[in-house]
């Protein structure tokens, strides 16, 4: 049988502070999603409010020369438009083999606070099932924790959307937090980077006690950690 990985989108498509447009980062969705369709993973779409998941339009032109996220753009757009609410996963975890959380700023506001994601990551987390996200997704394991209380990253390393890379998109201010510090309190200071920004950077931790945590820094890593995933779900 085809392992089954749920994939999770934001549905925030403002920023609160200014009602700019965000959303889900196009390549963090598509280089991932190509890899595992590739080796012939089953995935399922899933977003807070169900329906249409929110592109970010910076990102589409962006990326308007990356020929992954073009095609994916052009010819999987039911992917998004037709997500599955995540509070009809939360028992039906023994589903899927994987979690895995596209970036974007929009989980910041939506996803970091959000309880059925919360409950999920902690299920697949005791499962022993891989919990993965990208550049800003890994807000979504700033609160999440053990069936005990204690935080879910303790003592896991982990990557995400650095300090210095906010600031260069020049979005810092609009922020609840800052994403680098905030995991670098929950892990106990073991927060890592690539030497340079907008490098490609992925941890795979295995030693804390959310399990198996894979965490991709930026768009760049967006292709490794899809292949990060395959190789945990032994492929």
């Amino acid at each position: 049988m085809a392992p089954k990985v749920l994939i999770v989108l934001t549905s925030q498509d403002k920023f609160p502070a200014n009602n700019h447009p965000t959303g889900w980062y196009l390549p963090e969705f598509a280089h991932p999603w190509q890899i595992l369709h590739d080796a012939g993973v089953e995935t399922t779409i899933a977003s807070p409010k169900g329906g249409e998941a929110p592109l970010d339009p910076s990102s589409v032109k962006m990326f308007e020369k990356d020929e992954i996220s073009v095609n994916f753009l052009n010819n999987q757009q039911a992917l998004w438009k037709n997500t599955v609410r995540l509070a009809d996963f939360v028992s039906r975890v023994s589903e899927f083999d994987a979690i895995f959380y596209v970036g974007g700023h929009g989980p910041m506001f939506d996803l970091v606070n959000d309880a059925d994601s919360l409950s999920l990551i902690q299920s697949f987390a005791v499962a022993k099932k891989p919990v993965s996200a990208v550049c800003h997704g890994p807000v979504v394991f700033v609160n999440a924790t053990t069936p005990s209380g204690q935080p879910l990253l303790k003592g896991s390393a982990v990557t995400a959307f650095s300090n210095v890379e906010e600031d260069q998109v020049q979005l810092s201010s609009l922020m609840p937090f800052m994403l680098e510090d905030k995991l670098n309190q929950v892990t106990g200071g073991k927060f890592v980077k690539a030497n340079e920004p907008w490098g490609e950077k992925v941890v795979v931790d295995k030693t804390g006690l959310g399990g198996l945590v894979i965490t991709g820094q930026n768009p760049a890593s967006a292709t490794a950690v899809g292949k990060a995933l395959l190789e945990a779900l032994g492929l």
